[in-house]
C-alpha cells in the first residue's frame, strides 16, 4: 500500500489521483466513518479553501463523501489555513479540513486535516484513509450543496480572534505594504491592518483562481521590496497562498526572514518574562546567526528536522513558547498550535510599536551568516557516516570551519539528492568547502 499523506497532508496535481473527484469523496467518507466509530455519533466537519480554481469542486467532493457517511459539513469558503484550524475549535467541530497547496502553483492542491486542538490527525487515521483509497472503498455518493450559510459569522469570529491576542495594538501612523499572494489573505489582511489605523497599500490581492503565488507573495519578495522603498513605507509583509506564514521587509527594503522574525519576537518575549525555559525551537536549516544572537541573550536554539510538524512536536514536548522556520512559519503554542502569518505580523507590529522602534532597529543584533547550499545527484542514499571517504571529508570541513561555521549534510526526502549546506563568516571560503565536499559525494555516490 502506498503512502499519500506527507508532513503537510495530501498534496498533488488537482484532478489527478489522489486529488481526483472519486478519491476526494473516498477521503471524506473514510474520515466520517472513522470519526463516527471513535465518537459514537455523527461527526461535525468544517472546511475552508484558498483561492485556487480547483478548490470549490474538491471541497464539494469532500462534503459529498463525508455526508454520505452521516457527517454534518459546513464551509467557511475562502479562508486561511489557520482560520480553519481556529474555527474547528471555536465552533465545536470535530475536525477542520483545509483545501490548499500552500505556496505551490495554482494547478496543485491539497487536503490537510486538523483536530480542534490544532494538531493534525495522527498517522493511524491517515493510514486507514489510505487503505480505503487503495481498496476503492466508496459507497454511492449523491451530489450535495455546500452549506456556507455562516460565512459572515466565521469570518468575524476569526478576525476577532486575531485582534484579541494583541489587545490595544494600534498601527496608527504606520504605512504598510501587504503582498497577499493572490491567496487566502486577500480578503482579510488589508482590512485587518487598516482597521488598526495603518495606511495600507495592498498588492497581489486580486485572486482569479490561477494567479495564487504567481511571481508574488512570500516566495517572490522583489516586488514587495521595491514597493516598500518606492512608497517610503515603514514595512512590508508578504504571505503565502494559505497565509500560514509571513515574511517581512524593513523600511530600507531589507528582507526580514523567519529567522530574523524569531529573533525579534524572542527578544520581545524575553523582555516581558515570557520565555520561561529560555528556548526557541527552529529547524536544522535556521541560520547560524540566529543561534549566536540568541546565545548572546542566554537563549538556547533547539533544532529539529525540517518541517513545521517537527517544530510543533518539540514545542509541545519542551513547553517552549515560540518556534518556527526560515520560511516565516512561526508557531506560538499559547495562542495556537498552527502557524498564522497574520498573527505573526500583528505580534511583530506589537514588538515594534511598544518599543517605539523601526523594523530595522528591532532586528538589530541578528547578523545573518553567509550560507551556501549545493545539491548533488546520488544513485543511493547511504548514511554519510558509513561512507569513510565522505565522513573523512566532512570531518575535514568542520575542522577548517574551526567553530566559526556550520556544516549540515542531509538527503532530500523526495529526490535522489544529497544536500550540502555550509554557513560561515566568509562566502568565498564556504563556497570552496561546499564545492569540495559536493565533489566527493558525487564521485563516491553518484
Amino acid at each position: 500500500m502506498g503512502k499519500l499523506f506527507g508532513t503537510d497532508g495530501i498534496r498533488a496535481l488537482a484532478g489527478e489521483f489522489p486529488l481526483d473527484e472519486k478519491t476526494v469523496r473516498t477521503i471524506g467518507a473514510s474520515l466520517a466513518r472513522q470519526f463516527t466509530q471513535s465518537l459514537g455519533r455523527s461527526p461535525r466537519f468544517i472546511t475552508g479553501r484558498d483561492t485556487r480554481e480547483s478548490g470549490g469542486w474538491i471541497e464539494q467532493a469532500f462534503h459529498a463523501g463525508a455526508i454520505s457517511e452521516g457527517a454534518t459539513c459546513e464551509s467557511a469558503a475562502v479562508i486561511t489555513t489557520p482560520g480553519v484550524a481556529y474555527l474547528a475549535n471555536a465552533f465545536s467541530q470535530d475536525a477542520g479540513i483545509v483545501i490548499s497547496a500552500s505556496h505551490n502553483p495554482y494547478y496543485d492542491n491539497g487536503i490537510k486535516i486538523f483536530l480542534p486542538d490544532g494538531k493534525k490527525i495522527d498517522r493511524d487515521i491517515e493510514s486507514r484513509i489510505e487503505a480505503d483509497i487503495f481498496a476503492a472503498v466508496v459507497s454511492e455518493v449523491n451530489a450535495v450543496d455546500i452549506d456556507s450559510s455562516r460565512i459572515d459569522e466565521f469570518y468575524a469570529s476569526y478576525v476577532d480572534h486575531l485582534k484579541i491576542n494583541v489587545p490595544g495594538l494600534s498601527a496608527a501612523g504606520l504605512k504598510i505594504v501587504i503582498d497577499c499572494a493572490n491567496g487566502a489573505a486577500s480578503a482579510f489582511a488589508p482590512k485587518l491592518f487598516a482597521g488598526l489605523g495603518a495606511e495600507v497599500i495592498a498588492i497581489h490581492d486580486q485572486p482569479d483562481g490561477r494567479n495564487i503565488n504567481e511571481d508574488c507573495g512570500s516566495l517572490h519578495l522583489e516586488h514587495l521590496r521595491a514597493k516598500v522603498v518606492q512608497e517610503q513605507a515603514d514595512l512590508g509583509v508578504a504571505f503565502d497562498g494559505d497565509a500560514d506564514r509571513s515574511l517581512f521587509v524593513d523600511e530600507m527594503g531589507k528582507i526580514i526572514d523567519g529567522d530574523a522574525t524569531l529573533w525579534i519576537l524572542a527578544e520581545y518575549l524575553r523582555s516581558h518574562g515570557k520565555l520561561a525555559n529560555s528556548t526557541v525551537v527552529a529547524t536544522v536549516m535556521s541560520n547560524l546567526g540566529l543561534e549566536l544572537a540568541l546565545k548572546s541573550r542566554g537563549i538556547e536554539l533547539m533544532r529539529t528536522d525540517v518541517g513545521d510538524k517537527y517544530v510543533l512536536d518539540s514545542l509541545i514536548r519542551t513547553g517552549s513558547e515560540i518556534g518556527g522556520e526560515q520560511s516565516g512559519h512561526v508557531i506560538f503554542p499559547e495562542i495556537s498550535l498552527v502557524g498564522d502569518g497574520m498573527m505573526t505580523a500583528l505580534l511583530l507590529l506589537r514588538a515594534m510599536t511598544e518599543n517605539g522602534v523601526s523594523l530595522s532597529q528591532a532586528s538589530s543584533g541578528f547578523v545573518q551568516y553567509p550560507q551556501i547550499l549545493k545539491n548533488v545527484k546520488v544513485a543511493e542514499k547511504r548514511p554519510f557516516s558509513e561512507v569513510p571517504e565522505i565522513a573523512s571529508a566532512a570531518k575535514q570541513v568542520e575542522y577548517e570551519l574551526d567553530g566559526t561555521g556550520r556544516l549540515l549534510l542531509r538527503y532530500s526526502g523526495t529526490e535522489n539528492l544529497a544536500r550540502v549546506m555550509i554557513e560561515g563568516k566568509d562566502q568565498a571560503v564556504i563556497e570552496a568547502l561546499a564545492g569540495r565536499l559536493a565533489d566527493t559525494i558525487g564521485r563516491v555516490l553518484g
